[in-house]
């Protein structure tokens, strides 16, 4: 379905095509429409699918119609992260571009406090906020809803996993019983529903089925690891590869980024974390620097798992695999962008067992398994692939072998030599997600 006719304004049609847009995708064609019709929505789409523009498209629509006296915001998007906050921002500024003045503003941790209370004194038209600090701010008696038309929650689900649910219950007790709310999540099962319930008025279900041939652009690859030592050479090497332009590596902790990434400068990649324990002006700069390209190798918690958009990253690292299982999915989406290929490559030691069958659960889909020769695992993981699902790379630079009787592993192929500072992986067998999507929190 085209954006002409979503029966949008011209001027919003004109920054879309200006940036490249034609086309809506399915989330954004059933979404848009009944979002101008006034209904509230339930909408749940896979990451990657445009549900950014799918809500902030209406709310410039709103916007176009004559406004309530007042200076507090029409629009209130809430978010789980500061990254998705800044996202939501750059689309509004993006698509309004060819509007008449939308006034903006963003609240969200790690900011000074006085700079952000001036900007709610000023009138707005849509604030994009996190729900502590818009929380703070409440408390003080420093925001003014009267006059707010429309509220949207994004990535609903996530800000559940990270205990929002009732500071967001008090943002909404302190809207106008009268908006329009529209909550956009990656899955509507459990406490989602329940919070619909609440927030809600008679909602329009929309729901976007995850689509096997929306991830054959990623090839995803499994390596078996035996402890850390094993993970800091093998991620060495694979840094290494020629093909790889940029990557974001996932660790559990802050403070496992904060050493992985001190660890691979000490080894000459450009290298930089980004996680919860920086303020937002530190993240902001280590952000312009990947976009820049001053950063080739960004470590991060899964903070940085929604809301990043840099088309140049080519591969997805999981040095640790993520504790819930929907986490890897929106990794892996850091890649692949805007209908790029891209490789995600996920570490698994013998003690993630468990880990690995939840993601492989979750996504209807086994990820094949390789071996870099030379870096072999010592430890056999407790569950091991099939016959011929695991290969093994040997000099990046070499022909490939006809010759796999050296394999470790039954029916596995062994390509070129004896290891070298090679490593390329061949580029076959890339898969995408399929199947039912049960949920993977166990």
């Amino acid at each position: 379905m085209s954006f002409v006719s979503l029966n949008l304004n011209p001027s919003i049609i004109q920054a879309l095509t200006a940036a490249g847009y034609t086309e809506a995708t399915p989330v954004q064609a059933k979404a848009v429409p009944e979002a101008l019709a006034g209904h509230d929505l339930m909408c749940s789409a896979p990451t990657g699918t445009g549900k950014t523009a799918a809500f902030v498209l209406p709310a410039l629509q709103k916007l176009l119609q004559p406004a309530k006296p007042g200076r507090g915001p029409r629009v209130l998007v809430l978010t789980p992260t500061r990254e998705l906050a800044m996202q939501v921002t750059s689309a509004v500024e993006k698509y309004s571009k060819f509007m008449p003045r939308v006034r903006t503003g963003t609240v969200l941790g790690g900011m000074p406090y006085p700079k952000q209370r001036r900007l709610l004194e000023m009138p707005l038209d849509i604030l994009v906020a996190t729900p502590g600090r818009l929380i703070d701010f409440i408390d003080q008696g420093k925001v003014d809803f009267s006059r707010l038309e429309l509220l949207i929650l994004d990535e609903a689900d996530r800000m559940l996993d990270m205990g929002f649910i009732k500071p967001v219950e008090k943002i909404s007790a302190a809207t106008p019983a009268g908006r329009q709310t529209l909550l956009f999540s990656a899955t509507l099962d459990g406490g989602i529903g329940t919070l619909a319930k609440r927030l809600l008025r008679n909602p329009k279900l929309i729901e976007i089925a995850a689509q096997k041939q929306r991830n054959d652009n990623i090839e995803q690859r499994l390596h078996y690891v035996d402890d850390g030592s094993h993970k800091h050479r093998l991620l060495d090497h694979l840094l290494r590869d020629v093909d790889m332009t940029q990557a974001i590596v996932f660790t559990a902790t802050k403070h496992g980024a904060d050493r992985l990434s001190a660890s691979l400068n000490d080894k000459g990649h450009a290298s930089a974390p980004l996680h919860g324990n920086m303020n937002q002006s530190q993240r902001n700069r280590t952000l312009a620097r990947l976009r820049s390209g001053n950063v080739r190798v960004l470590v991060a918690t899964d903070v940085a798992a929604r809301g990043i958009d840099v088309a140049s990253i080519t591969h997805v690292i999981n040095y640790d695999l993520p504790k819930v299982a929907e986490d890897y999915v929106h990794r892996i989406g850091r890649t692949g962008r805007a209908g790029a290929s891209g490789i995600a490559i996920s570490f698994a030691s013998p003690d993630e067992g468990h880990q690995l069958k939840q993601i492989e659960r979750y996504t209807g889909h086994q990820i094949e398994r390789h071996v870099v020769e030379g870096m072999e695992p010592k430890v056999k993981p407790r569950s091991g692939p099939p016959a011929g699902a695991q290969k093994r790379f040997g000099n990046r630079n070499a022909r490939p072998s006809t010759s796999n009787t050296n394999s470790r592993w039954s029916g596995g192929k062994t390509f070129g030599g004896n290891g070298g500072n090679g490593g390329r992986p061949s580029r076959e067998g890339g898969s995408g997600f399929g199947g039912n999507r049960p949920r993977g929190r166990g």
